[in-house]
């Protein structure tokens, strides 16, 4: 069983609200537009950290992560992504993929709107956490944290930070 915090688009901005979270959890994703590696670097001293960049990332954060995070949590197929649409509507660059080959959960980022959904097309639970940050339009700041635990996605819950 694993406890997972989900953040995105943290945009450079890393507090002592979110770290409380950071410090709850087993393991931390972050779906890109992290900004400042500061961010990463200050979650990776007390959490595992999964990542990817996002299109506001420099060259660094593009050498240190990846575009795509495809990986196993347990028996859960994850794939983390920064731009990556939602169901119906997924990024062209990644629909032949999704067709071929769902992952049990796909999450991105990247729309500073929190939205979770099932895609019963791809049989699969769709996850962007909004904006943790404090860049953008987003009124609230927000992450989600849930719990893996063998092939289930469970204990799923919405954190507001706060206003921006």
């Amino acid at each position: 069983m694993k406890k997972i915090l989900l953040l995105s688009d943290t945009h450079s901005h890393i507090d002592d609200t979110i770290l409380k979270y950071v410090n709850q959890a087993d393991e931390v994703w972050h779906a890109g537009d992290i900004g400042d590696l500061n961010v990463t670097d200050t979650i990776k001293k007390i959490k595992p950290l999964r990542a990817v960049y996002g299109n506001i990332d420099d060259a660094k954060a593009r050498l240190e992560f990846p575009l795509n995070n495809r990986f196993m949590c347990e028996n859960v197929s994850v794939w983390i992504t920064h731009i990556g649409g939602y169901p119906g509507k997924y990024n062209p660059s990644i629909r032949e993929e999704m067709a071929l080959n769902p992952p049990k959960l796909f999450i991105c980022g990247h729309s500073h709107i929190l939205k979770v959904m099932f895609d019963k097309k791809n049989n699969l639970l769709h996850m962007n956490p909004g904006a943790a940050g404090k860049s953008g339009f987003h009124q609230m700041r927000t992450m989600l944290r849930f719990v893996i635990d063998d092939d289930k996605i469970k204990d799923l819950e919405i954190i507001e930070i706060g206003k921006k």
